[in-house]
């Protein structure tokens, strides 16, 4: 499930784009799904999603989130970008102090990846400090001030805590490695165009043989294939840099061509830790959103009602069994069905769009192999290929509230005659639980009075 269904999802709630009669429908019409609660919903998604109106609100909401996103991760470009020239810059005086490079590349990339585990962790609460200090938040706060159409449209959406929690982390780590990308262009790029001299140099008091354990144990990663990016005992050595008054040492001097080989640990470290790690965490991240993502779905109001309606049946209040004998008067019919089988061997619905009809059924705990809407919008035509392919028992379910009609006479009588038996049965409005009222039985029961037909039965 993706950020656009959750959105859809939400507009479709407002919206209010079906009717319980219909979604029930759609759950018996789509059975084999009723153990995948996800596949219902993306698909209930799928087929409603065109009544509204455009652009969808997924539509303008992912705009917006490309927008500030790619405005964002420009911005951490550039800042890494500028961050790694200033690092890096050498005026052909004094060397280039690795330490602040791999600073900014292992340290603070391992630092800040801690408080990303911790904050996903953390995700679910609404509150979560850790996610509200991250930069994505804050920037985006920033470009919020910023004049922008789709903001008004969206302002008033709430969103689940999770999923925007989840959304901020994510969007972090993508400006965090886009920084490091930044980082990583800067040295290539000081690299190819300057001939620059690398040392190291520290207020500590670090021994060259305690840095290079360090080094060598960070370079493990990388050192079996390729080992010329762990620098060596003699290197550090050569690059220790002792600040004392304006001069190099001689000894520096003397190896200056050799001091330019740190760049190969410094690109290695920055591939590993600042973008593959990274990277690593993005995709975490990712995960993390679509459970998210899946999670807001479900406990969006109105999910849990929706697949409610798809998958439970719609209880009738008809009895299966009379709990009065029908007594006609002068010119009513005799013929009374006092309750209906389980199954038929054909199911129509005058005037019933075939969906409510399914529903109908189940309700009043009838099957058959075929479900037909007759009358109607149907042609003469279409009612007469129904009609051919008739046989058996026929339950033909007729709104009770509205008057047969010369049609709908017109249509049993052609009908009695292919077959062994009709059952006409009134129905009344879903709200009642299809329930009639005795006066609405006794017009449909006077007007198959003038049938006088032996095959023709009515149930009430």
């Amino acid at each position: 499930m993706k950020l656009k269904h959750y959105f859809t999802l939400y507009q479709l709630f407002e919206f209010n784009p079906s009717t319980p009669s219909q979604n029930r429908a759609f759950g018996l019409k789509h059975a084999e799904l009723k153990s995948s609660p996800k596949a219902q919903l993306l698909l209930w998604i799928a087929q409603h999603e065109k009544r509204l109106p455009r652009p969808l609100l997924s539509e303008t909401f992912s705009s917006y989130l490309y927008g500030v996103t790619f405005g964002l991760v420009f911005i951490a470009f550039v800042l890494g970008l500028l961050s790694g020239f200033g690092l890096l810059s050498y005026n052909g005086r004094e060397p280039v102090n690795v330490i602040y490079f791999i600073v900014m590349v292992m340290f603070v990339p391992l630092f800040t990846m801690l408080l990303a585990l911790v904050s996903m962790l953390r995700a679910g609460r609404s509150s979560s400090v850790l996610v509200h200090l991250s930069p994505a938040f804050w920037m985006e706060k920033v470009l919020g001030l910023l004049p922008n159409s789709f903001q008004e449209e969206i302002k008033n959406i709430q969103i689940n805590p999770l999923l925007a929690n989840w959304l901020i982390i994510k969007r972090s780590q993508l400006i965090a490695l886009c920084f490091s990308l930044g980082l990583l262009v800067a040295l290539i790029g000081d690299v190819v165009t300057q001939d620059i001299a690398f040392a190291w140099s520290t207020t500590l008091h670090i021994s060259p043989e305690g840095l290079y354990g360090f080094l060598e144990t960070m370079a493990l990663p990388w050192a079996t294939f390729l080992p010329s990016g762990v620098p060596s005992l003699e290197l550090i050595e050569q690059s220790q840099y002792f600040r004392l008054g304006d001069k190099l040492s001689s000894e520096m001097i003397s190896n200056a061509s050799s001091l330019g080989e740190w760049w190969q640990f410094l690109t290695a470290s920055t591939l590993f830790y600042a973008i593959f790690l990274r990277s690593v965490m993005l995709w975490i991240a990712g995960i993390g959103l679509d459970y998210a993502t899946q999670s807001a779905i479900f406990s969006l109001r109105g999910t849990q009602k929706l697949l409610g309606e798809i998958n439970q049946p719609i209880i009738s209040t008809h009895a299966t069994e009379e709990e009065a004998i029908f007594t006609p008067n002068d010119h009513g019919y005799r013929q009374i069905i006092k309750r209906l089988k389980p199954s038929y061997d054909g199911i129509q619905g005058w005037a019933i769009p075939h969906d409510e009809l399914l529903v109908l059924s189940e309700s009043m705990r009838v099957t058959a192999p075929s479900y037909k809407e007759v009358g109607g919008a149907n042609s003469f035509a279409e009612d007469n290929a129904i009609v051919a392919q008739s046989q058996g028992e026929i339950l033909l379910f007729v709104k009770a509230w509205e008057p047969p009609t010369m049609d709908f006479v017109d249509y049993l009588s052609d009908l009695r005659d292919e077959v062994e038996k009709v059952i006409v049965m009134p129905v009344g409005t879903i709200d009642k639980g299809y329930s009639t009222t005795d006066k609405a039985i006794d017009v449909w029961a006077n007007k198959l009075s003038l049938t006088s037909d032996m095959k023709v039965w009515l149930k009430r």
